[in-house]
């Protein structure tokens, strides 16, 4: 049986699914227990809408979502939860990406998304891990192993 998810990865489009290796492939040098789901907030409302307002009871600590374009996705996730939610934008042809970054970063007061770099993906499995170790001695020893090592190279 697999570990508990403690990290739900959320994203609005298989295309995201590249960018997005960087997020899982951290989590996984960490050992932090994830699922990954790909639901769009405007074509799968009702699928986003279920996934999110369940995560907690489900035994998720932290959210990571990556969407591009509107990038609406971390924001109707966080209204959803309690959980902290750790938006990526994704870089888009039309923009560059900005137009995700302003999406995620403009949110209304009460409905925070914490926001990494465009493209992201590897810093959004590190702070979400920094998240988990906040109450967890072990996921907080694996980010200061990590930064120690860091420091070495």
């Amino acid at each position: 049986m697999a570990e508990q998810p403690l990290v739900g990865i959320i994203m609005g489009s298989k295309s995201d699914l590249p960018v997005m290796e960087a997020c899982v492939a951290q989590l996984e040098e960490f050992g932090v227990p994830y699922e990954l789901v790909i639901a769009s907030a405007h074509r799968n409302p009702a699928k986003v809408h279920e996934w999110a307002s369940t995560a907690a009871e489900r035994g998720m600590r932290v959210i990571v979502a990556a969407a591009g374009k509107a990038a609406h996705l971390g924001g109707v996730v966080a209204a959803y939860t309690p959980l902290p939610i750790v938006g990526v934008p994704i870089k888009t042809s039309d923009l560059g990406g900005m137009d995700s970054l302003l999406s995620m970063v403009q949110m209304p007061s009460g409905v925070p998304v914490a926001c990494v770099a465009i493209n992201g993906a590897k810093n959004a499995a590190i702070y979400a891990t920094q998240i988990l170790g906040a109450g967890d001695e072990t996921y907080r020893q694996k980010i200061a192993a990590f930064k120690a090592q860091m420091a070495e190279a």
